[in-house]
């Protein structure tokens, strides 16, 4: 049985919990998938389009969310307003959106091709009136726009200098694989001036970074308050990092790392944990 199969088969047995539904097309054709598109399931009953052979969303977005939502749950946060800086096709913003039905949500992203796919999938699902698309350069200061207004800031910054291996040709994989319009230290600057001052700001990176990451949130007047490795399989080293940043003196940081986050046990399965996050954010488990 093929991936895409196994995946439908999943789908067709599984309830998604309760949430915003989407609009659908309402028969406008710019709502259907055009040619090397997909229109794939995201959080609960809300699509996402997504090119084929293009960038697609992974399972660093969705841990990025799931982080998010448990981070600011944690913190006593209510989340009203959220920003997502790079947002790409929009899947974090969009979690974000569905998990948090009663929220403002803005999502910037600079490149056409991803920002063409997001503002698709926002009026697919019926979320025009709530979820902004920010078509710009997170480091111009006005994409940000209002200074502390967001309870909650995401981002999944580019993990690498461009120096660093070959850069995609595809007009969406370079910029979110290599740093063409900046990294971590960008992102942490960016979010420095959007985040509320008792929010929450959650980023997605290696774990090999985060000295890096811990350097950048410094500079931006910023402390990671929390961190948790992610290990793709048990038994490997973590290769990801989930990391949770704050204003300065908003609250006391964490003496250690967390445990690691395994995605998978050593027979290949999701693991328990794992599986609860997905759920958490309206994905099977």
């Amino acid at each position: 049985m093929s991936d895409e199969a196994r995946r439908a088969r999943v789908r067709e047995r599984w309830s998604p919990p309760s949430g915003p539904l989407p609009a659908g097309d309402g028969g406008d054709p710019v709502l259907v998938p055009k040619d090397g598109e997909s229109l794939d399931m995201l959080s609960g009953e809300w699509r996402i389009f997504q090119r084929r052979d293009g960038h697609r969303y992974s399972t660093d977005d969705l841990l990025c969310a799931w982080f998010a939502c448990a981070c600011a749950e944690a913190r006593g946060v209510r989340v009203r307003r959220a920003l997502d800086l790079g947002a790409g096709i929009g899947s974090i913003a969009m979690m974000i959106g569905w998990t948090h039905a009663e929220a403002r949500v803005v999502g910037v992203e600079a490149q056409a091709v991803s920002a063409d796919l997001f503002a698709r999938s926002i009026r697919y699902n019926g979320a025009s009136d709530r979820i902004e698309l920010r078509r710009g350069d997170l480091r111009d200061e006005s994409m940000v726009g209002e200074t502390r207004a967001f309870d909650l800031v995401t981002g999944s910054p580019p993990y690498f200098d461009e120096s660093d291996g070959v850069v995609s040709d595809k007009p969406q994989r370079g910029p979110c694989r290599f740093e063409q319009r900046g990294g971590v230290e960008e992102y942490a600057t960016a979010g420095a001036r959007g985040l509320a001052d008792e929010g929450v700001m959650t980023i997605v990176h290696t774990w090999a970074a985060r000295d890096r990451v811990h350097a950048a949130a410094s500079i931006a007047k910023l402390v990671v308050v929390a961190s948790r490795p992610v290990a793709l399989r048990e038994g490997r080293s973590p290769h990801l990092g989930l990391y949770e940043l704050a204003h300065l003196d908003s609250r006391a940081a964490e003496a250690s790392p967390r445990e690691p986050l395994v995605i998978r046990d050593a027979k290949g399965a999701r693991t328990t944990e794992y599986s609860a996050a997905r759920v958490s954010i309206g994905f099977p488990p």
